[in-house]
């Protein structure tokens, strides 16, 4: 056996700097372990080798498993999933054991240390185990590949974790553990790498991933068949299993945290005179509803109307799973964030899990807190009737709905709001809804591909919706202040309605709307 064969992992290029020490106890650190431990290893803090130049599609999951510069496997080695399954098992089992009561009060970062030190034990004893019985060792570059493949799997998104690190992919489809697709940024689907073996495996992995979070931690069983994640990095997880042929899987990707109502011009997504127009609606305190079908943005647009909000106005943020994340973004001063929480499998005597917390309940929750505005992550159930009545009580609110016209979304939140009781009728829904709602923003998207097969995905603001109280049997009136014409992707200039024309007090040049506005007629 040569001597690089029996080289220990803690060796290798990717755990350089590597102590020989258990971490010790005391303040801030988690109490020591037994055994042989190494703590303060780099496993998992490198930087991940760009997958700029690597084919979508084509890559082979041994080449995206692991982060920092890989070493090249020698011919026939490859990453074997099963055994990452088992060690990660077996880790998160010590883990456990070393963290005990206290693991609620240790931190990520500490926890993410103490796993480094289990990941490499474990893998040293079964390198050295190898040896010992004579079989063919692993080589630097295979042990190297497991290590990062059992942290990410502990720690982070296991064979999932390349993808979402990808800034080509903003969507990840996945419909059985070997048939994934990857939307990219551009508009395009191209088929994606495995993420597990078997269909069990991913199963067995979301389980894994539902149970691990110690502030808010998910069931997804048979009994509860399915599950909503937010995840690192702005990501959100949706699955479901035992109730499809095989487990179903949509990994959505933020990549727009940041984004302004200028950058959005940048983008095209709508003309200086709307961002214009839309900023001073916000600082106006103008209720706004922003409605679209799936994956069109109306969260970054959400994000970037909230941008234009004054920083010292105390936020509210309702949500099922953190998206808009205006509490982590340090924009306002304030901002208290609600995120909703799913029962456990004990039923109560009202037929709700024990435990249950839900968006309607957060917003009933919210008008002791002296907020300036209410902001709903996406409405689509009774919690539009507490919604509508924030927006009576605070103007300013805003929330995001799905629709597939601005009228729609009208329609769409009224029967929402019926949801609520008996006591929310159609008319009275209307009625309220009339009085509170001043604008709706509808945003499209489309796939363009030009002659030489090149895509690219549209995102634009297509309409720009006055709301007011109607005589006529709707019960309500709606005026296209902005509107895209028929295979445009700007929307110009319409109507400007005498309540609106006030907002030249918060910074928009009407005079200049119109202006537009005549030159379109023309």
């Amino acid at each position: 056996m040569s001597e690089q064969g029996r080289q220990p992992i803690s060796g290798l290029p990717l755990f350089a700097g590597a102590g020989n020490s258990a971490q010790p106890a005391g303040e801030g650190r988690l109490p020591a372990r037994g055994g042989r431990v190494r703590g303060q290893f780099r496993l998992g803090d490198a930087e991940r080798a760009p997958l700029a130049d690597l084919p979508v599609g084509v890559v082979s999951a041994e080449d995206v498993a692991v982060s920092g510069v890989a070493l090249p496997l020698a011919e026939g080695e490859s990453v074997d999933w099963s055994l990452v399954a088992a060690f990660r098992a077996q880790a998160s089992e010590q883990l456990t054991r070393v963290l005990g009561e206290d693991r609620t009060h240790v931190s990520a970062e500490l926890q993410r240390e103490q796993g480094r030190a289990i990941v490499l034990e474990l893998l040293d004893t079964a390198a050295m185990t190898l040896i010992d019985q004579g079989k063919k060792a692993w080589s630097p570059a295979l042990q190297q590949r497991l290590a990062q493949a059992v942290f990410d799997a502990l720690f982070r998104l296991g064979r999932l974790q390349p993808l979402v690190e990808d800034d080509r992919v903003e969507n990840i489809i996945i419909d059985g553990c070997d048939r994934v697709w990857l939307g990219l940024t551009d508009g395009s689907t191209v088929p994606g790498p495995a993420v597990a073996d078997s269909d069990q495996e991913l199963i067995d992995f979301l389980s894994f991933l539902a149970s691990r979070s110690e502030a808010n931690a998910r069931s997804f069983s048979e009994a509860h068949p399915s599950l909503h994640l937010r995840l690192d990095g702005g990501y959100r997880l949706a699955a479901t299993a035992w109730v499809v042929p095989r487990p179903a899987v949509v990994i959505r990707r933020h990549r727009l945290m940041r984004e302004t109502l200028d950058d959005l011009v940048a983008r095209q997504s709508l003309s200086p005179t709307a961002a214009s127009f839309l900023k001073a609606a916000v600082r106006a305190k103008l209720s706004i509803i922003v409605a679209g079908v799936q994956g069109v943005g109306k969260t970054t647009m959400m994000r970037a109307l909230a941008a234009e909000i004054p920083r010292d106005e105390v936020l509210g943020t309702f949500e099922t799973e953190y998206e808009l994340h205006l509490h982590e973004l340090h924009n306002q001063d304030v901002v208290f964030a609600w995120e909703a929480r799913p029962g456990s499998g004990e039923v109560m005597a009202d037929g709700r899990g024990a435990g249950e917390y839900t968006t309607l309940e957060q917003l009933n929750d919210s008008f002791r807190f002296i907020l300036s505005r209410q902001l709903v992550g996406e409405v689509r159930g009774p919690e539009a009737w507490p919604m509508l009545k924030a927006m009576e009580s605070g103007p300013g609110s805003m929330c995001t709905t799905h629709a597939a016209d601005a009228e729609g979304a009208i329609g769409k939140l009224v029967t929402c709001a019926m949801e609520a009781g008996p006591h929310v009728t159609s008319e009275l829904a209307i009625r309220k809804l009339a009085q509170v709602v001043d604008l709706v923003v509808y945003l499209r998207t489309e796939t363009i591909t030009d002659e030489r097969g090149a895509t690219q995905k549209v995102r634009w603001v297509s309409e720009i919706v006055h709301v007011t109280p109607g005589e006529s049997e709707k019960g309500y009136a709606l005026t296209h202040v902005f509107h895209a014409p028929a295979g445009s992707y700007v929307a110009v200039p319409r109507v400007m309605p005498e309540p609106l024309r006030d907002l030249s007090r918060s910074g928009f040049d009407v005079g200049e709307f119109f202006a537009q506005a005549d030159r379109g007629r023309a």
